[in-house]
């Protein structure tokens, strides 16, 4: 049986609970999520095996970091696994949309199941399903909330901005 790690960190979006296992991050969860804030029955604390995704994460916050070197595990079909591989490819500060990706992985007419893929994303913020708006450049949905999305989007638009202006 694979042991499951958990551990829970600040951030300026809110809570975030962290889920992994010997392999990789398998989870990251926001406070508004319908998923449990909890861990379940087998679970073990362990601040020791998540410290390099809080490392990241805080330095991605605090506007360092535009990329994650993270052993990932995200559990999910064929078919969203190939929409979270390419949300991985939509660069730092940009947006894409759900039509974009249904075209990237040569779906061209599954961009509501795009949608749905990209709402169950298990590691948001590291498989970057925030840089994913409507057609018409309007905030969709997103597991920590709009106001989350918007804050990440223009907190990487700002830095962004930033460190182009120091090169």
């Amino acid at each position: 049986m694979t042991q499951i790690y958990y551990d829970q960190m600040p951030s300026p979006i809110g809570p975030l609970f962290l889920v992994a296992d010997d392999e990789g991050l398998r989870e990251i969860r926001f406070e508004l999520e319908r998923r449990a804030h909890t861990p379940l029955e087998g679970w073990e604390h362990s601040p020791q095996k998540l410290a390099p995704v809080r490392r990241q994460l805080d330095e991605y916050f605090a506007g360092k970091r535009q990329t994650f070197e993270l052993p990932l595990k995200p559990l999910g079909t064929e078919f969203q696994q190939a929409v979270w591989q390419a949300l991985t490819t939509i660069p730092y500060a940009l947006t894409t949309s759900y039509g974009q990706l249904s075209q990237q992985i040569d779906r061209p007419k599954a961009s509501r199941a795009v949608g749905a893929a990209n709402g169950r994303n298990p590691i948001p913020i590291i498989i970057p399903c925030h840089r994913v708006i409507g057609s018409n450049g309007t905030l969709t949905g997103f597991a920590g909330g709009l106001a989350a999305k918007q804050w990440l989007l223009e907190m990487e638009a700002a830095t962004s901005f930033t460190l182009q202006a120091l090169r």
